[in-house]
């Protein structure tokens, strides 16, 4: 409720000047806006009432008397690990499969009224089409789906084996038939070269680049199940584009949030199963502390698999890692 009142105040203006309808603010926006922020939130929820529940047992001495009847400190942790598997299985099928739709909602909407995601690759634009092809456009026009100075380049061994140059490239047939104007052919064959000049003619030919490609959607992978995702690493490797590194990381990003939950429980249950005069509030100043470390090393570590060489999956689990040293530490050093 926090976040949608801060969410609200941050957009009334757009709400206002825009032709939106209170039903969609509701129904399209904020039915879908609440999944997308409980899904970034849950481990940190997950903590507060591992610490809020498990303090309270300790202020009431409720947990001295279990473990004095001969009940140890691992049995007392399987309600706790069973509770933090269950509301981990739940987040790792919503982040993977649920969220993204109602999530996609919510983007369309933010397009629609508040700010459009969409970006059009328009001047210099350079890609692959596959490992062995790439293309420049030096401008392209999205109202009728054509570019200027179009240039293919074929590479064979590692060689530049044959290029086709053309002044202009119009989309004939979607998805991928494309009309060539003004195209020159040149070939190499070792020390010799051909070149087949047709100006002022035209040539249709069918390339692996549809329009779609010169658009780009800056919330696209939030909008996708994790199948999707899949799909869109795979086809953007086989093309040679890289390795979609933000999307390999938002994929492996939803598969560490839920272990995040388990480990987030474990450290706070053995904060906060320790009685001390600071009570809850003490053990949930501590919660926070780690919380928010937990975020910092999570967008440091990110970051730094984003831009740098280190690898996706390294980035998006180093932080989990790391606070798995900690949690068992906390567990071992906890009273028994």
């Amino acid at each position: 409720m926090i976040a949608v009142v801060i969410d609200f105040a941050e957009k009334v203006g757009k709400f206002i000047d825009s032709a939106v309808t209170t039903r969609e603010i509701v129904f399209d926006y904020y039915l879908n806006f609440i999944p997308w922020i409980n899904g970034l939130l849950w481990p940190l929820f997950s903590l507060i009432a591992v610490i809020f529940f498990t303090s309270r047992m300790a202020k009431n001495s409720e947990i001295i008397p279990i473990l004095s009847s001969g009940v140890s400190y691992w049995r007392f942790l399987v309600p706790f690990m069973i509770s933090a598997t269950f509301i981990a299985s739940l987040l790792w099928y919503g982040s993977n499969y649920i969220i993204p739709k109602s999530t996609k909602i919510k983007n369309d909407f933010e397009s629609k009224y508040i700010r459009n995601s969409l970006r059009t690759l328009s001047n210099d634009i350079h890609f692959f089409l596959n490992p062995d092809e790439k293309i420049y456009l030096r401008y392209f026009r999205k109202r009728d789906t054509s570019g200027q100075t179009f240039r293919l380049e074929t590479f064979q061994d590692g060689k530049l084996a044959r290029y086709l140059k053309a002044t202009k490239i119009e989309m004939k047939k979607p998805p991928n038939t494309w009309t060539l104007y003004n195209y020159e052919i040149r070939e190499f064959h070792g020390m010799r070269d051909s070149i087949l000049n047709a100006k002022g003619e035209k040539m249709d030919t069918t390339l692996n680049m549809t329009g779609e490609d010169f658009i780009k959607n800056l919330k696209l992978m939030e909008n996708m199940t994790s199948s999707d995702l899949k799909s869109y690493i795979e086809r953007e490797r086989e093309r040679g584009l890289g390795t979609a590194k933000a999307h390999t990381i938002e994929l492996h990003r939803r598969t560490s949030d839920p272990a995040t939950i388990i480990i987030l429980t474990l450290i706070g249950v053995a904060i906060a199963s320790r009685k001390t005069r600071g009570g809850i509030g003490l053990h949930l100043a501590l919660g926070i502390i780690l919380g928010s470390a937990f975020v910092i090393l999570s967008r440091f570590t990110v970051t730094f698999s984003s831009n740098m060489s280190l690898p996706a999956y390294i980035g998006v689990w180093i932080p989990n890692m790391v606070f798995s040293l900690i949690a068992i530490y906390l567990i071992i050093k906890a009273q028994k």
